[in-house]
C-alpha cells in the first residue's frame, strides 16, 4: 500500500523509476551536481518538472534553452523554479552554481506537450492554518492548475510547516478511488527535508477511517511512496518540515480530496483551508 525509502546515495539513478512497483504512475529523481557539470534527463511515457531545491543551471531541452534556472541558495529561502519536460524528450543540465540539489518529479502521460519554465513569478502560492490548530502551512504550486492546459496529469508542489513543529495533511484525505464528484484517483511521491537538518517527523498511511498504521519515522532526505490510504503528517517539535510532492492522476488533471469523516468537520475550523483544497481542484 505504501513504501519508507530512507535517505541513501542514489548517485543521481532514480528512486522512483518507470513502473515503481507501489507507485507506476509517478517518477522521482534526485540529482546533485558541482559547478560545469551536466546531466542528461530523458524518460520515455513520463512528463517531468526539473526544479533546482538550491543552486542554479541552465537547462537545454530540444531546441530550447533556459537560463538561470533557480535562485535559492538554500531550500528554506525564496521561491522555486523549474523546466518542464514533455515525455520522452531529452534535457540536459548544466550547473552554473558552485553546486546544484535538483529535484526531478514526473509523472505517466501519453502526450508529448511543449517545454516551458517556470519562474518565480509564475509560482502559484497558498497559506493557511494557524499556529493554534498546529496547522500552519505554506504551499507552492510549480504544476498546478494555474499551468494546467500546458501539462499532463502530473501535479508538482512543495509544502512548507509554518513555524517548529505541527501538522500537515490534516484533516485526513485520500484520493485512490475515481468517484466522479466525490473523489479523484492519483498516487503521490514525497521527498522530506527538515530544518534544522537533524529533524525529524511522521507520516502516516491507514487505508481504511477505522484503521490503524503504518506509521513511517521520516527524516531529511526520506522518499514515501503512497498509492492509497489517507496520509496525514507531523513535524516534531523545533523543526521546519518541508516536503517536495509529486501527486498523478490515473484519469484526472484536478485533484479532488476525500477527508477521513471522523476528522471532515475540522476543514470548518481550521483557518484557509478551503482556499487550499480549492488550489488543486
Amino acid at each position: 500500500m505504501s513504501r519508507h525509502i530512507p535517505r541513501f546515495d542514489n548517485a543521481n539513478k532514480a528512486i522512483i523509476d518507470v513502473d515503481d512497483a507501489t507507485t507506476p504512475l509517478c517518477y522521482f529523481n534526485h540529482v546533485r551536481l558541482t559547478q560545469g557539470q551536466t546531466f542528461v534527463h530523458q524518460v520515455a511515457g513520463y512528463e517531468s518538472v526539473l526544479v533546482p531545491a538550491s543552486g542554479c543551471c541552465d537547462v537545454q531541452v530540444a531546441d530550447q534553452n533556459y537560463a538561470a534556472i533557480g535562485k535559492r541558495e538554500h531550500l528554506w529561502g525564496g521561491d522555486p523554479e523549474g523546466v518542464y519536460v514533455p515525455a520522452g524528450v531529452k534535457a540536459e543540465v548544466t550547473c552554473t552554481s558552485a553546486s546544484l540539489d535538483l529535484m526531478i518529479g514526473g509523472g505517466r502521460c501519453d502526450q508529448v506537450l511543449a517545454p516551458f519554465a517556470i519562474r518565480q513569478a509564475d509560482i502559484d502560492k497558498v497559506q493557511y492554518g494557524s499556529d493554534d490548530t498546529k496547522t500552519h502551512r505554506k504551499i507552492k504550486h510549480i504544476l498546478g492548475q494555474k499551468n494546467a492546459a500546458s501539462r499532463g496529469r502530473l501535479l508538482v508542489s512543495e509544502l512548507f510547516t509554518v513555524g517548529a513543529g505541527g501538522w500537515s495533511g490534516f484533516p485526513p484525505h485520500k484520493h485512490d478511488t475515481e468517484r466522479p464528484g466525490e473523489e479523484t484517483e492519483f498516487q503521490e511521491v514525497y521527498q522530506f527535508r527538515f530544518n534544522p537538518d537533524h529533524g525529524f517527523g511522521a507520516q502516516f498511511v491507514y487505508k481504511h477511517e477505522d484503521d490503524a498504521g503504518p506509521v513511517y519515522h521520516v527524516r531529511s532526505g526520506s522518499v514515501i511512496a503512497i498509492d492509497k490510504g489517507y496520509h496525514p503528517s507531523v513535524a516534531a517539535p523545533g523543526y521546519e518540515m518541508y516536503y517536495f510532492t509529486v501527486i498523478v492522476g490515473a484519469h484526472s488533471k484536478s485533484l479532488k480530496q476525500h477527508f477521513d469523516p471522523h476528522h471532515a468537520y475540522q476543514i470548518e475550523t481550521i483557518p484557509g483551508i478551503k482556499d487550499m483544497i480549492a488550489k488543486f481542484k
